[in-house]
């Protein structure tokens, strides 16, 4: 019995894995403001654009039918990101991550530099829910003559 059953859950392990390698592993990261961009681009990735479009903040978080229609070429996506600056100011931190992101789409492979915008309210502060983590404040995005491996954008906190 025990032989059948180990060779149950490696039949079920070998069809994870061969699905494992069809697509991105699914990472939903938001502790740290890169983790949240990385996890924007793993949804993006396995077109799972509500989660993608759930990192934003629901204020300023673009219109969802635009969004997933903005990435419906979408194949695949690779992403960096340079060094995160943050700031903390009346309670709330922000942060701006540089990022360069390769889009492979059904018209060809296309470099983005820009910067991502997020912020926080101390966790420590937040007594009601719901419990607010980081999000996404606003993306900026534009094509480059770089290639992906030398690209990245460029960001402050303004």
């Amino acid at each position: 019995m025990i032989r059948i059953l180990t060779f149950a859950a490696f039949a079920a392990l070998s069809s994870t894995l061969s699905y494992a390698q069809e697509a991105a592993p699914y990472l939903d990261d938001r502790s740290t403001a890169d983790r949240v961009v990385a996890s924007l681009y793993n949804a993006i990735s396995r077109q799972e654009y509500l989660r993608a479009h759930s990192y934003f903040d629901p204020r300023t978080a673009p219109d969802l039918a635009a969004f997933r229609e903005g990435y419906a070429t979408i194949q695949s996506v690779r992403l960096r990101h340079g060094e995160v600056i943050a700031d903390g100011a009346a309670g709330t931190l922000h942060f701006a991550v540089p990022v360069a992101i390769e889009a492979v789409t059904t018209d060809g492979t296309t470099v983005y530099t820009g910067c991502y915008r997020l912020s926080q309210v101390q966790p420590a502060a937040q007594e009601l829910p719901p419990f607010r983590p980081i999000d996404i404040d606003s993306g900026e995005l534009s094509a480059s003559d770089t290639s992906f491996d030398t690209a990245m954008g460029i960001c402050d906190l303004q």
